[in-house]
């Protein structure tokens, strides 16, 4: 898994992996690893979160405050 930028400084994502139909997130402090994929998630839920890990800032914001994305994953 790659290390979160976490260009803010209070992201509680701490690693992400990414696929070319998934992502995995793993938070801070969870030894849990999530999987969002376009099938459980949604494509456009999915390609939003893996351009925000590679920016490396609004991950944990758009995981949050986004239902569909809250509620639809795989560990």
């Amino acid at each position: 898994m790659i290390p979160y930028k976490n260009l803010s400084g209070n992201s509680g994502i701490s690693h992400y992996q990414t696929g070319t139909d998934f992502i995995r997130v793993k938070f801070k402090g969870n030894h849990t690893v999530y999987t969002y994929s376009n099938l459980v998630t949604g494509k456009r839920y999915v390609d939003e979160m893996k351009r925000r890990a590679e920016k490396g800032i609004g991950l944990g914001t758009y995981i949050s405050q986004n239902e569909q994305v809250k509620k639809n994953f795989s560990t």
